[in-house]
Order: C-alpha cells, then sequence, then structure tokens
C-alpha cells in the first residue's frame, strides 16, 4: 500500500520519486515457489493410497481451501453441520478468515465417513491427535510425504491444495474476486458442485 502511494504521489509531482523504484527485491512473486497443482487425476491416485485421516483432510482441503493447520487441523465436530452442509471457520489467520462455507457432496461424504469412524465421544477435534485426543493434530507432514512416494507423485507441500482449490474453481469460471472472497470472506458460501469429484455416499 506505501509503494502504491509514493508511486501515484510521483505521478502527481507531490514527491521527486518514490524510493521504492530503485528497490528490486519486494518483487516476491517472481522469487516465491510457485504452488504445484494437484490435477483430478493424481488426488484420485492419491485418495485411496491415503490412510483415512489423510484422505479426508485432503479432500476437505481441496474442495474448501482451508489452511492447513490453523483451520483445517483445528476444526471441532460443532464445527460441521452435516445436514446444512455448513463448514464453519472459527480459528483463522485474521479475523476476516473466520467464515461459513458450503460443503460439496465429495466433501461431506468423505467427512461423515471419518466422523462415522471415529465417533462422537473421541475427541472434540474432527482430525484429533490420537495420542492425545484432546488436542488436535499439528502436523500430516510424514504421513503426506509418504503417500505423495506411493502414489508416485512429485513432492508439493500439502499446503499446495489451497492453491488447487483456488485453481478449480477458476476452471469452471469463477471470478477472481468471487475465489478471494472464498478463501477469507466472513461469509462464502460455495453455491456450487465440483462436477469432476462425486460424492461416494450420496
Amino acid at each position: 500500500m506505501l509503494r502504491r502511494m509514493l508511486k501515484l504521489a510521483a505521478g502527481q509531482r507531490l514527491i521527486a520519486r518514490s524510493p521504492f523504484d530503485e528497490i528490486d527485491f519486494l518483487d516476491e512473486r517472481s522469487k516465491r515457489r510457485q504452488a504445484m497443482i494437484l490435477s483430478i487425476a493424481e488426488q484420485r491416485r492419491l485418495e485411496p493410497i491415503a490412510p483415512p485421516l489423510l484422505r479426508t483432510l485432503i479432500v476437505l482441503l481441496g474442495d474448501t481451501g482451508l489452511r492447513v493447520r490453523m483451520e483445517a487441523l483445528s476444526l471441532k465436530l460443532q464445527d460441521i453441520d452435516i445436514q446444512k452442509r455448513l463448514i464453519y471457520v472459527r480459528q483463522s489467520k485474521t479475523p476476516a478468515g473466520r467464515r461459513v462455507l458450503e460443503t460439496t457432496n465429495h466433501c461431506l461424504g468423505a467427512l461423515r465417513e471419518w466422523m462415522n469412524v471415529t465417533g462422537p465421544n473421541f475427541s472434540p477435534f474432527v482430525f484429533a491427535n490420537p495420542n492425545k485426543p484432546d488436542v488436535p493434530l499439528k502436523s500430516v507432514r510424514k504421513t503426506w510425504a509418504r503417500a505423495l512416494k506411493a502414489a508416485k507423485l512429485e513432492w508439493r507441500p500439502i499446503y499446495d491444495l489451497r492453491a488447487t482449490f483456488a485453481s478449480r474453481l477458476s476452471g469452471l469460471g469463477t471470478a477472481d474476486n468471487q475465489v478471494a472472497g472464498i478463501l477469507s470472506s466472513t461469509q462464502a458460501r460455495l453455491n456450487w458442485p465440483f462436477i469432476h469429484l462425486k460424492s461416494r455416499t450420496a
């Protein structure tokens, strides 16, 4: 924002020039690692190989764009309304990240299957630490790496599933500002299904 303000000031001759003009390290996008999008075919190879918990997390991240640790892994059972098909994101990186998401059939089926496995009394968290059910998992890094290797897929951080979600929405013709709103809006309702992934529990 400051860079933009100074550029406008220089354009209106309020200042001689912006001090940002000679700084090239701010061009982060060209130096930042680009996310590797998980294709539908790759996800179909990965899901059957992944352990049930990881499979559920993969579907959740790919169909909602949630942040891994702060949003997905911290989800509680009370945050998921199966009947209304809603996920309440109560913890996020910023206050604007607290939002309501309408889930897809595929995601709903995966969550229902996983919650039936764990049961309502094991933990208040959807993805609980198996050794300490009263706290959520902090990471699935090793399990994720093993699943990628078993599926013969190139390694990428699981966080790239957030970019995968955004890419799929764009591919369905969603405007960029709508995609950004779904990822971080206070009231983000996903009102269209992913036609490429069908629920196993219709």
